[in-house]
């Protein structure tokens, strides 16, 4: 039995859709965006955050409230620039705290 790295568990269903279509258009965002009925730009974005979502969710830390803020992005609670301020702001503290 295959185990999904954990990156792709915290895909959500409409992600896994999103990542299908791209696939079957071998990577072609204007067949997406037709596919899909919408812009370019449109998909784009889509495919940003996506990489996004992705890009968080690999890193795997240890501090609480550092996960708190990535889940929250991930769930869409939270914008992923405003996520990646908060921590850095965060880790900014604590390092000046004398904190690892």
């Amino acid at each position: 039995m295959t185990t999904l790295p954990p990156w792709m568990t915290d895909l959500e269903e409409e992600d896994w859709a999103f990542a299908k279509r791209f696939l079957l258009a071998s990577g072609s965002l204007k067949e997406v965006a037709a596919q899909y009925g919408v812009s370019y730009p449109t998909v784009r974005l889509r495919l940003d955050r996506l990489i996004q979502k992705i890009r968080m969710s690999e890193t795997t830390e240890a501090d609480p409230y550092v996960s708190l803020v990535k889940r929250l992005a991930l769930d869409g609670k939270l914008e992923f620039d405003t996520a990646k301020l908060l921590i850095s702001a965060y880790r900014e503290n604590a390092s000046e705290k004398g904190k690892p």
